[in-house]
């Protein structure tokens, strides 16, 4: 079976923010990898922008210097990272002003028949101004795409206004919102495994399935990135978009096909029917907690309030959810999302739970049933896991026991997966939005959202503590086991 990259055509990329943490952590590495793979036609650009003045030369060795940083030592191809080398280009421009805007537009109009993708890796603030400075250099042709990074807006006016301002210059069909958890392979299996798999879609329903959780759970804090996740926190940093945008493929209905419009079109219907949290359900279907002073990997590592400049906040850095889906497919079936920083491991995983057998025809000295656990990893191995009972291969009277069927990508495949950002960048290219997220999809997930966080703000409450290296506060646990349920921390 082939693995060969499906081509693209020729482009440029101009990266606003150019030089900034995402640009030098994700968008030059995976642009290097879809490079060394031969996946980047030659004619194509990557000109990044920059508000101080750094020149091509300059440029391009920070660029070189991010990727030795971040690419592995063995898959460096130093021919590979020179060609990539001479496709770069930098151009100093001020996103508030109309600074160096002419010099862009002399670079473009040198090729202006080409797939013009604009990264908006910048602050929300600046992706309206940005557009619009486009839209008055005349850099918007019919194959132009713009690429808008999270967070967008921090409450539903503002997601609004941010997409009234883009929407006034791109076409939405233009109009790419990046959710890289939509980029992994495990996440796009899922659909696969659902929908190419006649085994599991009649079983995926209230019928079968007693409960769903999705966890994605990180062992660093917060990085040096205080002072943005200090005005943010986990709700907004992690549910509003990573969280239900899994939470929408696991529980959304066969679209048509795979894709854009059909794809959207599902999970919008599974965002609409989230039962809306009332003031009382705050209470106890949600949970918030804030890491104190621990350890990670044996050694003590901080708390939140000492890694932050103010040294005093109410921002949560954990949050447990209990939700639920008001649909035929779903209704009765919970759903439990947690997600924190400073964790016991760093994972990401969805478990589908399904029902017990109704009887057991095995005696009490076979041992107990469980319930079959189907197990999707998104990270750090991913793969998926089906846990069956099985008999224990011994001597004398038949003894039942739970095993795992489990497929490996990296042992079965046994290729380097292209990240997340690898692939979303070359759909970008190729103008395919599947993975992407409308703007409906934003705004019903902010309206969601806000009674949660309006909730917690008219509370005299603090987050609950939890140590640093645990699993959160006690209050999550609770929040699963007042329904005669348990997280499942497969730590194997």
């Amino acid at each position: 079976m082939s693995t060969r990259p499906f081509a693209v055509d020729p482009f440029d990329i101009v990266v606003f923010g150019g030089t900034g943490d995402l640009s030098r952590r994700k968008l030059r590495p995976s642009l290097y990898y879809r490079d060394r793979d031969g996946q980047i036609p030659a004619e194509a650009r990557i000109i990044g922008t920059s508000r101080s003045e750094m020149g091509r030369e300059a440029y391009a060795r920070d660029i070189e210097q991010a990727i030795r940083e971040y690419v592995p030592a063995e898959h460096l191809d130093d021919t590979a990272l020179r060609r990539f080398l001479a496709r770069i280009d930098q151009v100093t421009l001020d996103a508030k002003s109309l600074t160096g805007w002419k010099t862009l537009s002399e670079r473009l109009a040198e090729h202006p028949e080409r797939i013009r993708v604009y990264y908006m890796a910048t602050a929300p603030d600046l992706f309206g101004p940005l557009c619009a400075h486009l839209a008055k250099a005349n850099l918007i042709t019919p194959v132009a795409r713009v690429v808008l990074e999270k967070p967008i807006g921090h409450d539903l006016a503002s997601a609004k206004e941010i997409n009234d301002c883009v929407g006034s210059v791109f076409e939405e069909e233009q109009i790419f919102r990046i959710d890289h958890y939509l980029g992994k392979e495990a996440v796009q299996n899922l659909m696969v495994l659902r929908f190419a798999n006649l085994l599991f879609e009649p079983l995926w329903n209230s019928g079968r399935i007693d409960h769903v959780q999705i966890t994605v759970a990180e062992r660093i804090g917060v990085e040096g990135r205080g002072g943005y996740y200090d005005k943010s926190g986990a709700l907004r940093d992690m549910v509003q978009n990573h969280m239900l945008q899994l939470l929408c493929l696991a529980a959304m209905e066969p679209p048509g096909a795979f894709k854009a419009t059909a794809v959207r079109e599902e999970k919008l219907k599974v965002l609409r029917a989230l039962k809306p949290f009332a003031p009382a359900d705050v209470d106890h279907k949600t949970v918030r907690g804030q890491y104190r002073s621990g350890a990670a990997d044996g050694e003590a590592v901080p708390g939140y309030l000492e890694e932050i400049e103010s040294g005093a906040s109410n921002t949560e850095t954990f949050v447990a959810l209990k939700v639920e889906i008001e649909n035929w497919r779903w209704a009765g079936v919970p759903f439990y999302l947690r997600t924190g920083k400073r964790l016991a491991l760093h994972a990401s995983e969805i478990v589908i739970q399904f029902r017990d057998v109704p009887y057991s025809i095995f005696n009490n000295e076979a041992g107990a049933l469980a319930p079959n656990r189907l197990i999707v990893r998104l990270q750090p191995d991913e793969g998926v896991k089906l846990t069956l009972m099985t008999k224990n291969p011994a001597p004398g009277g038949l003894r039942v026991r739970e095993a795992p069927l489990n497929l490996s990508f990296a042992d079965t495949f046994k290729v380097r997966f292209p990240g997340a950002y690898e692939r979303l960048l070359m759909d970008v290219v190729r103008g395919d939005a599947t993975l992407f997220m409308s703007r409906n999809e934003v705004e019903a997930a902010w309206a969601w959202i806000e009674p949660i966080i309006e909730a917690w703000q008219a509370q005299s409450e603090p987050p609950k503590s939890y140590s640093a290296g645990s699993w959160g506060p006690s209050a999550a646990i609770a929040l699963i086991e007042r329904d005669g349920r348990t997280w499942w921390d497969d730590e194997k």
